[in-house]
């Protein structure tokens, strides 16, 4: 991407500023209409229930069952839903040539944490329960359903459920307490969050109790025993030392893993439509998940 070109997607992304008296109601619908898209023509939803939880199926026309993809989306565990996660979940199924199960969790304020991690650890047993083969799974999401993704790695974990075969997080939400030191210096680089906005969704998320609990906040939890793992982010973020410390903390605890921190893009730029480094990264991600899937 040139110059120019970032510098228009930063304006774009720019362009509405945050409003920190709305209400999740409100913030619910202007984020649907900014990130929910039409399925591409080769795409077939259905609403399905998987562990008691709420999911769309998403397969594509070319595609097989599996491997399959359980996808958490982003929006701070406040906003989005299965739907708005269906983009990136499919585009992650389409590269491996599977299908994607994209998680409808419970939202905070109504259902604040550990609902969320009790939802991802219900759908990931559901999943297996029905008889799907963990090596034939694999767990992704973005942001908050990063974050999500590896809690329920680690809930999975102690409940002795076996791992699935990897995992994909695109900038990860992994710290409710904002302590990484990103949160601070990367503030007005980042054109989507600051340390105030951040707080606005850990206040609904986490509104008492321990905030570095590891199931709330992953980079503080002992990683020991988790599948391979990548971690991609953007290094004009927030957000971006979340995901350095988690890779570290896998790193530390014995876990396959790579990080990828792309530079000049901006979080969740893997879903910015017409972004070389978003098909790149999604690559990216894609044969990394493929080298851990079992072909039977």
């Amino acid at each position: 991407m040139s110059r120019e070109q970032r510098d228009a997607l930063d304006a774009a992304l720019r362009a509405g500023d945050f409003d920190l008296t709305q209400t999740p109601e409100d913030h619910r619908k202007s984020f649907d209409a900014l990130i929910v898209e039409p399925y591409p023509a080769d795409v077939a939803e259905r609403k399905v229930t998987v562990g008691g939880v709420s999911a769309l199926s998403l397969t594509v026309d070319s595609g097989a069952a599996e491997p399959t993809v359980l996808y958490f989306h982003g929006g701070g565990f406040v906003v989005g839903s299965a739907r708005s996660g269906a983009h990136l979940a499919v585009e992650v199924a389409r590269r491996l040539g599977g299908s994607a199960l994209s998680v409808d969790y419970r939202l905070a304020p109504e259902h604040p944490y550990p609902a969320a991690v009790e939802d991802g650890l219900a759908a990931y047993a559901g999943l297996l329960g029905a008889g799907t083969d963990p090596r034939r799974v694999v767990l992704a999401g973005d942001s908050a359903g990063g974050g999500l993704a590896i809690a329920t790695l680690l809930a999975a974990r102690d409940q002795g459920l076996p791992q699935p075969a990897a995992a994909a997080v695109f900038s990860p939400w992994a710290d409710i307490t904002r302590s990484g030191a990103s949160m601070r210096t990367k503030d007005g680089a980042d054109p989507l969050f600051n340390f105030d906005v951040i707080g606005w969704y850990a206040d609904r998320y986490v509104p008492a109790g321990d905030r570095s609990a590891p199931l709330a906040s992953p980079v503080f939890a002992n990683l020991t025993g988790l599948p391979p793992l990548l971690i991609q982010a953007g290094s004009r973020e927030v957000l971006l030392d979340d995901a350095v410390r988690l890779a570290a903390n896998a790193a530390r605890d014995d876990v396959d893993v790579v990080l990828q921190v792309t530079s000049g893009v901006p979080h969740v730029f893997q879903r910015v439509a017409g972004l070389d480094e978003a098909g790149e990264a999604l690559d990216e991600a894609a044969r990394f998940l493929m080298r851990h899937v079992s072909s039977r």
